[in-house]
């Protein structure tokens, strides 16, 4: 296939909005943003062997590549509505293009997002998105708006993704499970949305809890403090030791759940907006004065993790 073909391969399946005015075919897309709303921007690279394990099949891998972009809008509060993708690629395989289309289209179309433009490449295998969502003016979740005092929150549970990895890194039998976390993440768009105007501050956890909240406490200008028997788990996660299990969910990153912050008087308006879209969340600790983040046993002691999260250019 050359790059044309390719292109072409990729412009027959993707999908379109009426507010997309020109999409995939010319070297720019147009785009109309609709009136009284505010255009929420963001990108993510997956590389292969950093981002995703070398085995993983290419549905998941497009899955994954627009989930953990919708994320990053969902962590805004914001609603999605176009793409573009970059595709670096040893060889153009008509094979694995499709298989990859049919992941990630999957996920574009639950949520409505256009693919409406891109780049590809020759190289090795990595995979550049780039979202657009909408936002109400003044009602985007931000990092730096926890106050002391507010309860801190995760949507979902922690640690299977991490779980996951730890087992395919060991060689060790891997529940299926954990392996669709970790292949396949659901980024909690509409908790976001329902959020926006509750929550005082929002991200995803990407990176690993600690290290995730950290930045919401280092953008907020206050500290807080995490139960580590309040965390929640899975079904599947459950069934290992609290010591075992502890650093995964604190730490180890690629959930792609939302971490909040809100005001204790919000608490039970929380638990109702959020179940209306069927997420379940969790009340893991409060914000505090100070900095940092620190990680307290059911016994009160603290607890230092082998790493506070995943560092992109550690070592």
């Amino acid at each position: 296939m050359s790059e044309f073909d390719l292109i072409a391969r990729i412009r027959a399946r993707a999908g379109t909005r009426g507010d997309v005015v020109l999409g995939i075919g010319d070297d720019a897309a147009l785009l109309q943003v609709p009136a009284g709303r505010q255009l929420a921007v963001s990108m993510d690279t997956l590389n292969a062997g950093v981002h995703f394990p070398g085995d993983t099949p290419p549905a998941a891998i497009g899955w994954k590549a627009l989930a953990v972009n919708l994320s990053d809008l969902a962590a805004m509060g914001a609603q999605p509505a176009w793409c573009t993708l970059s595709l670096s690629l040893p060889q153009a395989d008509d094979g694995w293009i499709d298989a990859f289309l049919d992941g990630f289209l999957a996920l574009a179309a639950r949520h409505d997002v256009a693919l409406v433009g891109g780049d590809t490449t020759r190289g090795a295998l990595s995979i550049g998105v780039t979202v657009h969502g909408l936002v109400e003016p003044g009602h985007a979740l931000r990092r730096d708006g926890a106050q002391v005092g507010d309860e801190v929150w995760v949507t979902g549970t922690l640690g299977d993704a991490a779980a996951a990895l730890s087992a395919l890194q060991a060689g060790a039998a891997l529940d299926r499970g954990l392996r669709e976390r970790l292949d396949r993440p659901i980024p909690r768009i509409e908790a976001g949305r329902a959020l926006a105007g509750m929550a005082s501050a929002c991200i995803d956890v990407s990176d690993g809890l600690l290290a995730d909240l950290g930045h919401v406490c280092s953008a907020s200008g206050v500290g807080a403090e995490v139960e580590l028997g309040q965390l929640p788990a899975s079904r599947m996660l459950a069934r290992f030791p609290a010591a075992t299990r502890w650093p995964w969910q604190a730490a180890g990153g690629d959930d792609y759940e939302l971490c909040f912050t809100a005001p204790p008087a919000r608490h039970d308006a929380i638990v109702r907006a959020l179940r209306e879209c069927d997420t379940a969340a969790t009340c893991i600790g409060r914000t505090r004065e100070g900095t940092g983040v620190h990680a307290i046993t059911p016994d009160g002691d603290p607890w230092t993790p082998p790493r506070r999260g995943y560092a992109h250019f550690a070592g």
